[in-house]
């Protein structure tokens, strides 16, 4: 069995690099950690940490394919954050005009969620602690 220590990163690639940056650092909250253009790849690759930990790379691409499916597909589902208090965390969102699917509890830990996607359809959820 492998010995696992932690998820390292995530990476997403975007279909509009300025406005998905604009979204993970002023809407998520993310900080830069470095931001590189490939001019071989016409791509950037810009490294984003969560509360002082790198978490996500997000890439651009030139035309890069559509998400093709829901999340019910095979494949990567969606990303999950976890908030200490949901409905404000919902109400933040909204001021910045973004829409949160309606509020559901886990049937298993009674702990609420909700889901919003990011500029490419990219599902993420927020959960309570």
């Amino acid at each position: 069995m492998l010995s696992l220590k932690r998820l390292h990163h995530i990476a997403i690639i975007c279909s509009d690099y300025e406005r998905s940056k604009t979204f993970y650092t002023e809407v998520l909250g993310f900080k830069v950690l470095q931001e590189v253009y490939r001019e071989e790849r016409a791509s950037y690759k810009l490294d984003l940490s969560l509360n002082d930990r790198y978490l996500i790379e997000l890439f651009s691409f030139p035309d890069p394919p559509l998400r093709r499916t829901r999340p019910e597909a095979t494949g990567l589902r969606h990303i999950a954050f976890e908030v200490e208090d949901i409905t404000a965390s919902i109400r933040e969102l909204q001021a910045k005009n973004i829409t949160a699917e309606p509020l559901r509890i886990d049937e298993y830990t009674g702990k609420k969620f909700t889901f919003f996607f990011d500029p490419d359809g990219l599902p993420i959820e927020l959960y309570e602690r």
